[in-house]
């Protein structure tokens, strides 16, 4: 059941992302950065939380949970550290996945020798 609850959110994040291609003139990278600060300010009213609860990585995977997992990097530290949290809880909370982006990055730059189309 829990695969299918994963398949439902993330199905349906899915889905409201590509009704905004095919029905707005927003690019996909407004699409993006809108659904990052989407998470934020979704975790930030406490109602990200329990979509988490409900569909687990079909609400985490996305870029929203990715602003979720901000917003809550940011609130722990400044629980922890007072207003310096501000600055540096977010960074903190995703250093593990920023790194990983990176280095896959660099692992597939180095594998498939990335050169301009033309």
């Amino acid at each position: 059941m829990d695969y299918f609850k994963a398949f439902l959110v993330g199905g349906l994040l899915c889905l409201i992302g590509q009704v905004l291609i095919e029905f707005t003139k927003l690019t996909p990278a407004r699409i993006l950065v809108g659904y990052v600060v989407m998470g934020v300010v979704l975790s930030g009213l406490g109602l990200y939380q329990p979509l988490v609860d409900f569909g687990g990585a079909g609400a985490t995977v996305p870029l929203s949970g990715f602003g979720h997992l901000l917003a809550k990097g940011v609130r722990q530290a400044v629980a922890e550290q007072g207003m310096l949290g501000v600055l540096t809880g977010g960074l903190t909370a995703s250093a593990g996945g920023i790194a990983a982006a990176v280095l896959c990055g660099l692992v597939a730059a180095l594998i498939f020798k990335p050169g301009d189309k033309a």
